[in-house]
């Protein structure tokens, strides 16, 4: 049985990686936020708008429960995923957990790029941005570093390195390794 579960801050990639793992292993791939957004019939941001951070993380912790109990999956969860209730712990025990690590340099400049909302940066101005990913990066690295294995994607910026990243973490996790 394969579960796979990328995590990492917003913008790391996991939602490209995770395709692209999931199409060279054959595998279905599970985005987390849009599997909430398909149970709940709402975005994620409308969520956060009704019912809070706090209530979104309680649906999102239910809704991971579901999704990683599915076998044969690829899956990739939000950005704070890992850092509310057991998420991390329970991750760990329901399979390969991968933690895709980027500088905040690198994160900014992906979100910038970036044409989704983003409930947390909304009404920030580009400094703090910057900020915020770097204050948060920092806060959550303890909960991200607990993942079994670790994928650095600061240059996953072609179809070729995202390829080529995948392709790494099949064989870090067929040989129980860390990169």
């Amino acid at each position: 049985m394969i579960r796979i579960i990328l995590i990492g801050y917003m913008g790391a990639g996991k939602t490209t990686l995770g395709n692209a793992l999931a199409k060279k292993m054959a595998l279905p791939f599970y985005d987390l936020d849009w599997y909430i957004e398909s149970r709940m019939r709402k975005t994620v941001k409308q969520l956060f708008d009704e019912i809070g951070e706090d209530g979104f993380r309680k649906i999102e912790h239910n809704m991971l429960h579901e999704v990683a109990e599915f076998e044969n999956v690829i899956i990739s969860c939000g950005g704070g995923t890992p850092c509310f209730f057991d998420n991390m712990e329970y991750m760990n025990q329901q399979g390969d957990t991968v933690y895709l690590k980027a500088s905040a340099e690198t994160l900014y400049n992906h979100l910038s790029m970036a044409r989704g909302v983003r409930p947390l940066l909304l009404n920030k101005t580009p400094e703090e941005t910057r900020i915020f990913i770097s204050q948060q990066l920092q806060q959550r690295e303890a909960f991200y570093s607990q993942a079994k294995h670790v994928i650095d994607i600061n240059l996953l910026d072609t179809h070729e390195k995202i390829k080529n990243s995948a392709d790494s973490i099949i064989e870090m996790i067929n040989n129980k390794e860390t990169l």
